[in-house]
């Protein structure tokens, strides 16, 4: 089990997107930090080595699905486990965010328990060994 503070990235175009989720993740112990394009959440990710990353999948500058391939690519980058945050549904977009390498997907707009437990289960399946500093 991991201790918290555990550091989420939470990454989404949306403002009022983002100050929802910081505030309900802030009020379960996590430390977030938040960008809101692709570009910035893959310097802040390489930078920051969080112990989670949320991303929407359709982001401005490069998307959520290519911030995903080039985190698993990164010899620093690839243990952190990512979710799909995303209002896209479809069996081809989930198929591709798999692809991409996320761990788990989350079709918005999702319970905020829900978000709770897949972070919670995804910090746990990461080896100690292979969690960030």
């Amino acid at each position: 089990m991991i201790n918290h503070p555990a550091s989420v990235l939470l990454v989404d175009d949306y403002p009022d997107t983002l100050e929802m989720w910081t505030l309900y993740l802030q009020s379960h112990g996590y430390s977030v930090t938040t960008a809101d394009n692709g570009i910035d959440a893959l310097a802040m990710a390489r930078d920051q080595h969080p112990n989670l990353v949320i991303l929407d999948l359709d982001l401005p500058g490069i998307s959520g699905y290519e911030v995903a391939r080039r985190l698993r690519g990164g010899k620093d980058t690839a243990a952190i486990p990512l979710i799909a945050a995303t209002g896209f549904s479809a069996d081809q977009q989930i198929q591709d965010a798999k692809a991409a390498g996320f761990d788990t997907i989350l079709v918005k707009p999702c319970d905020p328990e829900g978000l709770i437990r897949a972070i919670e289960h995804a910090l746990s399946a990461v080896p100690d060994d292979a969690k960030p500093h």
